[in-house]
């Protein structure tokens, strides 16, 4: 273990808490009197919006009752150890069985032992004691015996200031990278409504002899529209079986898939380059998303797609974007069946979709921009991501250096963290033993 600056000394939590204790077992309601329940779900990228926490439908153990300062973590699940200071009660409100709640000595800083449960020192502990496998956690006797470096009381009040001027301009720098997929996305629908405008391409077509464009339906330029296999697939096989969930952002992925071995259905589903995948059902937010094969490995597509081959006129890599733009995107939501809870598209209202078809030269033209505008604003994306990581990475350099004593310099005026241990000790001595007793019933 690295030793620690003059004036520090190491502890557990549970020497540093005058409480470390479960939350109360109830029924949420959103009506009735009773007091708020704070659970896991409510803690939402370091935020509590007390407006949508619900009520507990029982009477409270009043043990239970948060007050500021207190901090509750995660005690099961994938969130195990995530944590949150509760700085104000707006209410009167209690922590869910699924959440431990901490309360300190009011010899040792809440903001500094919840900036310690941010740091990979923290999660490395958490980590590593967390119990199970499926379904990992951690109780109240594991949390207590978790190792955290003490600083002086006034030491600990600058480090948390100090994190708090750093980390907030990190909050600020991730607020704007949050941005960057709205702004990423609209331009790319701006790319491709510009393009079936005839915009992309109005000053390259000046002095060309090309063919008029004409408006002509769908299904007087492809054939087949055909649905896919309903063939039972698995996660080992032949051949890959695409299904809807293939289709992201106008592109195949080729990460989550399933399989058949089925000779027959292979031979009357399989895939030829240029064929465009149209998603016919699920959320109105996504049918009508549409892909293009291209032949990368053999394939078949599943019961939930309709496969579009296209007549010579028509460039496939020109329908696919044509179906992605801002209007197919209208056509689908305009002629999509409401289900219970999902919509759908026939292939005969595929068909009827009617669009501006220019020359295959300049089809060819209009791919060659949008693809070079989308690799461009792709590249941003990736920027995006790098940069995210970055500040992720710097955050965690500031909270290693301030746990190491790196991050502020110490005074030897201060009252040494040993002292403020042996009153925290001294306290606990002194006080009377809690007793135990029934729960009295609600």
């Amino acid at each position: 273990m690295s030793s620690l600056p003059i004036g520090w000394s190491r502890s557990r939590l549970g020497e540093l808490a005058t409480d470390i204790g479960y939350g109360f077992t109830t029924a949420s309601t959103v009506g009735g009197g009773r007091p708020k329940l704070l659970r896991i779900t409510d803690i939402q990228n370091g935020c509590v919006n007390w407006e949508t926490v619900p009520r507990c439908t029982d009477k409270p153990d009043e043990r239970t009752m948060l007050v500021a300062s207190d901090i509750v973590i995660a005690r099961t699940g994938a969130t195990t150890g995530k944590s949150y200071l509760i700085r104000s009660v707006p209410e009167k409100a209690v922590f869910a069985s699924y959440l431990i709640r901490v309360r300190l000595n009011s010899a040792v800083g809440p903001d500094y032992v919840w900036s310690f449960m941010q740091s990979r020192d923290y999660w490395s502990q958490i980590q590593t004691v967390a119990k199970g496998t499926a379904q990992p956690g951690a109780n109240a006797s594991i949390l207590s015996s978790l190792s955290l470096p003490v600083p002086p009381l006034p030491e600990q009040r600058r480090i948390v200031a100090k994190i708090d001027s750093l980390t907030g301009k990190s909050r600020r720098a991730r607020d704007h990278l949050d941005h960057i997929p709205r702004l990423v996305e609209k331009y790319k629908q701006a790319i491709l409504a510009a393009a079936f405008r005839g915009d992309l391409t109005r000053e390259w077509r000046e002095g060309r002899s090309l063919a008029a464009t004409r408006s002509v339906l769908l299904g007087e330029v492809a054939e087949g529209f055909n649905y896919g296999s309903a063939a039972k697939s698995a996660k080992q096989g032949r051949v890959p079986v695409l299904r809807m969930g293939n289709i992201q952002d106008g592109k195949l992925d080729w990460e989550d898939l399933v399989f058949t071995d089925d000779a027959a259905e292979i031979a009357k589903y399989r895939l030829k380059n240029g064929d465009v995948l149209f998603n016919r059902t699920n959320s109105p937010a996504l049918v009508g998303k549409t892909a293009l094969f291209t032949g990368k490995r053999e394939a078949i597509y599943a019961g939930y797609l309709i496969k579009v081959r296209c007549k010579p006129q028509l460039l496939p890599a020109f329908l696919t974007y044509c179906l992605n733009a801002p209007n197919g995107r209208a056509y689908s939501w305009e002629v999509k069946t409401d289900g219970v809870s999902q919509s759908n598209i026939n292939a005969k209202k595929l068909a009827a979709f009617r669009f501006d078809l220019p020359s295959v030269q300049e089809q060819e033209e209009i791919v060659r921009r949008i693809e070079r505008a989308l690799s461009w604003i792709n590249r941003i994306t990736v920027d995006t991501t790098s940069a995210r990581k970055l500040i992720d990475h710097l955050d965690q350099s500031v909270l290693a250096k301030a746990f190491k004593g790196e991050l502020v310099p110490q005074d030897p005026a201060d009252e040494p963290a040993s002292a403020l241990l042996d009153r925290i000790r001294a306290e606990r001595s002194a006080a009377p033993k809690a007793k135990r007793g029934r729960k009295k019933a609600a």
